[in-house]
This record gives C-alpha cells, structure tokens and sequence, in this order.
C-alpha cells in the first residue's frame, strides 16, 4: 500500500508491554569473555520470585571489589507487597520481560558476545528462557545473529533496568 507520496504506507508503530509471569528466575552477569582461562566474573546478581511466595522478589548478589580474586556476597534483600499494581518493580520486570522477548541471541550460543558489553542475561520463566552470552575459554566465533543498534540499545536497557532492580528497597 503506497502513501501520496508512492513511498509505501508504514503504520506507526507502537510498543506494547506484556505482563510478565508470577513466576520467574533472572541472573545477570558482568564479566562474560574470556581467553585463555575462564571468565572472572565482576558480579552476579539474581532476581527470583517464586509462586511460593508471590508477593516477594529475592535479590541475591555477588560483586568483585576491584583488585580483588573472587566473588563477595552481599546480603541478600527481600522486596515485598508485589501485589500492589503500583509497586516500582512491576513496571519494571514488564518492560525487561516485553525487551527479552524482542531482541536475539547468538547463534550458536557461546560463539560470541554480540551485545558488546561483556554482560550476559537468562531469564527463565514459563513462558520464555532466554539467555545471552559470550565465548569463554579458548573457543571463539561468530554468531550468525548480528543484532541492530536498536537491539543493541534495548538489551543495554535490559541491563540497566536489571541494575535499578537490585537497588529498589521494599
């Protein structure tokens, strides 16, 4: 269908947001790439809400000090009354759960970082598993996905809100 101008007519488009589940496991990690040896990860951390227990979010995390070998935990936190619609965290999980849902992986997994950021997510839900990543060890490659700069934004979007989530206090 072409517009007045004969260039085709594109309706405007517009982003939805899905509710995500009640239930859902997310895990970001900071330091993805590696050579020779393993990756040593910068920090982990790990969103779980449970339908156990569905008016809770746990947030578990680990973060590497700078100069420092491993992974030191850092209390784990507990954001509750997810019930109330309003509560920060459930706009939040919607809009990280409605990018996940948009943007590719690699392909083959583990071939290569091809957000750039050496940060890796999973998500794993009823309705989705979705998990980046990059290589480790001495295997590298090219993935035969290539995301857009609009994915590329979207998934560094994905990382910040992840980021906000472990900071909200209940």
């Amino acid at each position: 269908m072409a517009g007045r101008s004969g260039l085709p007519f594109r309706r405007p488009t517009t982003r939805t947001i899905d509710m995500a589940p009640k239930e859902y496991l997310v895990r970001l990690q900071h330091g993805i790439t590696g050579g020779f040896a393993p990756p040593t990860p910068n920090a982990i951390h790990q969103l779980t809400r449970s339908s156990d227990n569905p008016d809770s979010l746990f947030i578990q995390s680990m973060v590497r000090p700078d100069g420092t070998p491993s992974l030191q935990p850092h209390p784990p936190k507990e954001l509750t009354q997810l019930d109330d619609p309003g509560h920060a965290s459930n706009s939040l999980v919607d809009e990280l759960h409605t990018i996940l849902k948009e943007i590719p992986t690699e392909q083959p997994p583990g071939s290569e970082d091809i957000y750039g950021m050496d940060t890796s997510i999973m998500w794993a839900s009823e309705d989705l598993e979705w998990m980046n990543g990059g290589p480790s060890g001495c295997g590298r490659g090219t993935s035969v996905v290539q995301p857009t700069d609009e994915q590329k934004a979207k998934f560094k979007r994905a990382v910040e809100i992840i980021t906000q989530l472990t900071q909200l206090e209940s």
